[in-house]
């Protein structure tokens, strides 16, 4: 689960970073100099979380994987309810937005839940 998100998180950020109007407007939405910039930064912090897990893919159990594992499930859960809101309130005008998302989202979250899940630190 690790590597995967480690692929895809670097991936999807480096686009966001480099072609953030493209991006958005892909998903339907008004590009803009403030919604450029918010894409630059969260498409950084997509890189960065690529990078955190790759770098402790192969680690033990430990409070610190169980927090990592923890947090990445939050933030697909966050990002997809986000993205969900975004196209009911007209924000994300096209459903090829929030699709292919839905279905990473998903398949992120369950991989983590199920590895948070396994973690056998608990008492």
């Amino acid at each position: 689960m690790l590597t995967l998100a480690a692929v895809v998180a670097p991936g999807v950020g480096a686009i966001a970073v480099a072609f953030p109007a493209e991006f958005l407007a892909s998903k339907g939405t008004l590009p803009g100099g403030a919604a450029n910039l918010w894409m630059r930064e969260t498409g950084l912090l997509l890189v960065c979380m690529g990078i955190i897990v790759l770098s402790v893919r192969n680690q033990p159990d430990s409070p610190a994987m169980e927090a990592l594992m923890l947090g990445n499930l939050l933030a697909q859960l966050g990002l997809l309810a986000t993205e969900l809101a975004g196209y009911a309130a007209g924000v994300i005008t096209k459903i090829s937005g929030i699709a292919p998302n839905f279905v990473l989202h998903m398949a992120l979250a369950s991989g983590f839940a199920h590895f948070w899940s396994r973690i056998k630190i608990r008492e």
